[in-house]
């Protein structure tokens, strides 16, 4: 499972969460807590909450960006967003989601893309979704000295191939083949598996089965951590959610009162009031009034 070479996210910096400690935390049942961002604000939010690891998520194409799926987020927008998270935070692991088309082109593009993660992203560690034939992108980024969380369970970058997005593992034979997959990502060097949209006794018995620690996001509460999507918490996103979303606010109700209000007070007149604004010396203002009076004679 493990490497001999020296991972770049386990560079102690001070205050940093090591890779280790993540490890640690299973052996001691301590949960581990991931969200998404994609801005400093939110970063610096997470990091004051006490979050364990910020995910700069390629979900972002579809709540920052508007997109319908995960798909077409590029990966300058990625580095952008990444590099804004890591600016913000400096005790949580931060994590560049790796978008598609970004590592499924071959090894060598998907350590170049790692790479320009870390230099450029300033991220710790990179995800990437799936197994199979990505077990070679995986090792390949490991031994380049990258650290990489993997995924399974619902792949949303694959989503179309899988049927949609619905859970996976239902069936016994699937469920045998994530078993299989999850230690072939032990093995290829991942340090932390995503389990998405997994019924809680597949995440269960892998979750037992690995060395490093499961992260879930819809796999019951038997695994050794929990991931949200920033938005899908903090209630920023209207209409349908999956099931395993707990919105733990309305923000989006706060939000739009907040701006309605602003948007009435600027039509009324009522903002800005006198506190709201700066005046000048009386002298100063006299002298600007009179240069004005004496340009226009």
């Amino acid at each position: 499972m493990t490497t001999s070479h020296t991972n770049v996210g386990e560079a102690k910096v001070p205050g940093k969460l090591a890779i280790t400690e993540l490890s640690e935390m299973k052996r001691q049942g301590t949960r581990i807590a991931m969200v998404t961002a994609y801005d400093a604000a939110g970063a610096r939010l997470a990091e004051a909450a006490g979050i364990d690891v910020v995910l700069v998520g390629d979900s972002a194409a579809m709540v920052v960006l508007g997109h319908d799926s995960t798909v077409p987020v590029t990966m300058e927008e990625m580095l952008f967003m990444t590099r804004a998270v890591a600016s913000a935070v400096k005790r949580p692991l931060v994590v560049g989601d790796m978008p598609f088309g970004s590592y499924q082109v071959s090894d060598r593009e998907a350590v170049r893309n790692a790479v320009r993660f870390v230099k450029e992203g300033r991220a710790d560690t990179v995800k990437l979704e799936g197994a199979g034939r990505m077990l070679p992108r995986v090792k390949a980024i490991v031994e380049s000295g990258i650290p990489v969380m993997g995924h399974l369970g619902l792949t949303p970058q694959s989503a179309t191939a899988l049927g949609g997005y619905k859970a996976q593992g239902r069936t016994a034979a699937s469920a045998r083949q994530m078993l299989a997959d999850a230690l072939a990502l032990q093995e290829a060097g991942c340090y932390s598996l995503v389990l998405e949209a997994v019924p809680t006794p597949v995440a269960a018995r892998i979750t037992e089965a690995l060395e490093i620690p499961t992260i879930g996001i819809g796999a019951g509460p038997q695994v050794d951590g929990q991931v949200l999507v920033y938005h899908d918490l903090l209630g920023l996103t209207e209409g349908h959610t999956a099931r395993f979303v707990k919105r733990y606010a309305d923000l989006a109700t706060v939000i739009r009162e907040a701006l309605a209000a602003f948007a009435a007070d600027v039509r009324s007149g009522a903002y800005p009031e006198e506190r709201h604004t700066y005046g000048m010396p009386a002298d100063e203002q006299a002298a600007f009034e009179a240069a004005i009076a004496e340009e226009k004679t």
